[in-house]
């Protein structure tokens, strides 16, 4: 792999004896992982179970590395939302961050959703959690990742960080910035970008960028909260230098000492102009010293400051409006046995049920979804949305067709194909092996295929 000059003098400089080892690091093949999600099942059962080989990730108790023979996101189970494909490293923030239901949390700079969606199972549908990306098409296929991970308690926003702050001062619990960075530490990943779009002017640039994301985090934490901060790349100027420009314009935060992951490495104060020595406790994950790309977290706590709560929603429908609420309350008895605790909300034609936590006024938001997309309201009838059977647990259903993920007939659904059924007629949530995939409707003992034309697979 050729990587750019000044790039390899800078890590030379760096690493000093320590550079031929990572040098031969970014020449072998990348590691392969997926994370289980406790929203489906727990994790340690799956890895009893699963139908590829798995290895754990030190750092990462829902992470596993799997061989790159095998293809685990071109499986049933993938599509139900059982696994997430992460890259290794990158499952160390969330673990860092370590939500817990209930709490408040903010995904800053969210898209695709790996971060997210590991927040979400570590709070187990409890709480609120605010995903946003400030890119339309990247926020669109966030939006999907919390959608196929069934999240129940998300609101997916595409905003500014400037447009949230004015909305939520001191509001969260917990801040994630995955900030957009130089990329450096994914340079060995494939069909990646990163390398070629590299300048030696680029970490400068991004630095400046990565201040004013963090400058609106600090005015959305709560006092007592945590802020995650990390990137995807090895500069001093956006990892310690970063966090020490931040010390050192808001000194209401100080480094939270964690205990260190197994793999991790301390991070380096003196990589940094003018470096804060407190960013030691900072983390750096490198390529030579553990199974995964290049990457540095840290964990900071805001130690003064209030805990606001924001306007919540309020809803105001006519009489023809309240009229099909009460409708679709009735249709949706006839779909599942229960729904989780929340109020049913009517934007235009789509019904959604928001968690308590969820119920926020985010007028002035462009808000991507939020909460559970329960159907479409179509010639006063509910036609189930997608959302809605990830969302819930298979005995939550009324009707069930558990298909097998091993003798093709779960791939066959996802294919879009219909197939005899001797099963009552209406809608029927399919599932493989218990994991819910999506929707089918039967009639004349034939299950109609209603899994989404945009995601049925193609090619096999």
């Amino acid at each position: 792999m050729a990587l750019p000059a000044a790039f390899e003098q800078r890590m030379q400089r760096l690493l000093g004896e320590e550079y031929p080892a990572f040098r031969d690091a970014l020449a072998r093949p990348q590691a392969r992982g997926l994370r289980v999600s406790p929203l489906k099942i727990a994790p340690e059962q799956f890895a009893a179970q699963a139908p590829f080989a798995l290895t754990p990730v030190p750092w990462a108790p829902e992470g596993f590395f799997y061989p790159d023979t095998q293809r685990p996101g071109r499986h049933p189970y993938y599509e139900a939302g059982v696994y997430y494909i992460q890259e290794p490293s990158a499952m160390a923030v969330g673990a860092l961050a370590d939500a817990k239901p209930g709490e408040r949390v903010l995904d800053l700079c969210a898209a695709p959703g790996g971060k997210t969606t590991h927040l979400a199972g570590r709070m187990h549908g409890e709480g609120l959690l605010v995903a946003n990306e400030i890119h339309a098409g990247r926020a669109a296929i966030l939006a999907q990742s919390i959608e196929r991970m069934g999240v129940q308690n998300c609101i997916v926003c595409n905003e500014t960080p400037e447009k949230l702050a004015q909305k939520f001062p001191e509001f969260f619990d917990c801040i994630v910035v995955d900030a957009p960075c130089s990329g450096e530490g994914m340079f060995r990943k494939d069909d990646n970008p990163a390398q070629s779009e590299w300048t030696p002017e680029l970490p400068a640039f991004c630095a400046a960028r990565q201040a004013e994301i963090l400058d609106r985090a600090a005015e959305m934490l709560a006092g007592g909260g945590r802020l995650i901060y990390s990137t995807c790349t090895f500069a001093p100027e956006e990892d310690e230098g970063t966090l020490s420009r931040f010390l050192e314009r808001h000194p209401e935060f100080a480094m939270q000492q964690v205990p260190t992951p197994e793999k991790l490495s301390p991070a380096h104060p003196e990589w940094a102009e003018n470096g804060n020595p407190d960013t030691r406790y900072a983390f750096r994950l490198w390529p030579h010293k553990l199974d995964g790309e290049g990457h540095f977290a840290a964990v900071l706590h805001k130690n003064t400051g209030d805990r606001r709560d924001a306007p919540v929603l309020k809803e105001k429908y006519n009489k023809k409006e309240q009229e099909q609420l009460w409708a679709a309350e009735q249709m949706i008895a006839e779909l599942v046995h229960r729904l989780p605790e929340g109020k049913l909300v009517l934007r235009k034609d789509k019904l959604w049920l928001l968690p308590e936590a969820c119920q926020l006024d985010v007028s002035g938001l462009k808000v991507k979804r939020m909460g559970i997309e329960i159907g479409t309201l179509k010639k006063n009838q509910l036609e189930p949305a997608h959302a809605l059977a990830h969302a819930l647990a298979p005995e939550d259903f009324l009707q069930v067709c558990n298909l097998s993920a091993a003798d093709g007939s779960a791939e066959a659904y996802l294919r879009g194909e219909t197939f005899p059924y001797d099963g009552q007629k209406g809608w029927t949530a399919v599932a493989a092996d218990g994991f819910v995939m999506g929707w089918g409707k039967c009639a004349g003992g034939i299950m109609k295929n209603h899994y989404p034309k945009g995601l049925r697979w193609v090619g096999k």
